[in-house]
């Protein structure tokens, strides 16, 4: 079996550029909330529904805020090789490829799953200081480091 080769920063590059974009959809997504709020009637018979408008431009806002956040942390992650885990490192097991860097979840990169994962999360933590070669067992799943990169 050939051995699939991954730039790192390829990949962070990717990250940065799916947050970037979930950022822009929001924004347009709260932009055109706040013009169908302008466009109803003000008469008591649509406060509700520009009531429920508000609420909805407001929970994007608290989304909006969150992936800032996601972007802001994104840029302290260096795109350096590592021999051991720790943030920025992309861990390849013998079950799953893991990118320490912001919790995004589960993404595509060239025809691959990855999940981008904050250094926080319980699979980040266990995998700390790991090695290639190294192994450990979270939530009953044993897995093998295979790289670390």
């Amino acid at each position: 079996m050939e051995k699939t080769v991954y730039v790192k920063n390829d990949i962070r590059n990717y990250v940065k550029t799916v947050i970037a974009e979930k950022i822009e959809k929001l924004k347009n997504f709260i932009e055109f909330t706040l013009e169908a709020s302008r466009d109803i009637k003000k008469t008591p018979k649509y406060d509700s529904m520009r009531e429920e408008m508000q609420e909805e431009i407001y929970q994007m806002q608290r989304q909006l805020g969150a992936l800032n956040d996601l972007r802001r942390n994104m840029a302290k992650v260096l795109p350096v090789s590592t021999q051991k885990v720790q943030l920025g490192s992309l861990v390849i097991t013998n079950k799953a490829r893991f990118y320490i860097s912001v919790s995004l979840g589960e993404f595509f990169f060239e025809g691959d799953r990855f999940y981008a994962i904050s250094s926080e999360s319980p699979m980040a933590q266990k995998m700390m200081g790991m090695k290639t070669g190294d192994a450990f067992t979270l939530n009953n799943i044993h897995q093998q480091i295979v790289e670390v990169l």
